[in-house]
């Protein structure tokens, strides 16, 4: 089987990093040719290790070394930002290891982050007794390794979706527009009993929806995006304050939990 899982990824970049890393002043890369697959990271001082990786052209983020997460947590928030006082919400999935998670949104994540610099991230509840914990990060700035691992994946250097981003409440949709019909996907033809996929589309004049991608999904090799993107063909929304056939073009994201049983 050619997929491989995260956490392994991690316990490679961590004992063999030095094999693999690049003589530059960049993130750390790791290339596996066999598996289809590059990755780039950075340990940081804080304890925390950030990576962006292409696998069999499924992008993906990850952050490690974090509190572990509740035993019944399937999602967690993070919140980041260039400061303390400039946060903002991402939602992240929880791994089989609990200190592990993956952003629902992570090629726009590396392109924010590929320029270094200073990065806070706050953990709700991470320090204990309902205390946050905060990681006040300076990254290096990537010159070429997260640029790589984009390119492996076909994901645009630059892309003006991300700047529609924000506007996507908790909910996964704009303020004032709700589904009418949602997305229904179909059960994939897996060995997986569980898996996700997390989408963007654009809201069309007539309340359909368009221009859908899939932005993360795991197990990657599980057909779980493929199978969600399938389900948005059907699927309509509503904005009771707009008139139908005039609706303005924003931005929506949905996950999709699968799970057997």
């Amino acid at each position: 089987m050619r997929f491989k899982a995260l956490t392994t990824l991690f316990l490679i970049a961590g004992a063999g990093a030095a094999l693999a890393q690049d003589e530059t002043d960049d993130w750390e890369i790791i290339r596996q040719p066999e598996d289809r697959t590059v990755f780039a990271f950075v340990p940081t001082t804080t304890g925390l290790t950030i990576a962006f990786r292409c696998v069999d052209g499924v992008y993906g983020a990850v952050i490690a070394g974090l509190p572990v997460a509740p035993r019944q947590a399937r999602i967690r928030t993070l919140r980041i930002g260039p400061s303390a006082d400039h946060l903002h919400d991402s939602i992240w999935s929880v791994t089989t290891d609990r200190t592990v998670a993956m952003a629902d949104y992570p090629a726009s994540l590396a392109r924010s982050l590929r320029d270094g610099g200073p990065v806070s991230i706050v953990i709700p509840g991470g320090g204990g007794q309902g205390r946050n914990l905060r990681h006040d990060l300076t990254l290096p700035a990537s010159s070429a390794a997260i640029d790589e691992t984009l390119a492996a994946c076909g994901r645009p250097l630059e892309d003006a979706r991300d700047a529609l981003l924000p506007e996507i409440e908790e909910n996964g949709l704009p303020r004032g527009v709700v589904w009418e019909r949602q997305p229904r996907p179909t059960w994939p033809a897996t060995h997986y009993a569980e898996g996700f996929a997390v989408l963007t589309c654009v809201v069309q004049p007539d309340g359909g929806i368009d221009q859908c991608q899939v932005e993360s999904e795991f197990p990657v090799d599980g057909g779980f995006g493929r199978a969600a993107l399938r389900a948005t063909d059907r699927a309509r929304l509503t904005s009771p304050g707009e008139t139908v056939g005039q609706y303005a073009p924003r931005m929506i994201g949905f996950r999709v939990n699968y799970r057997m049983g």
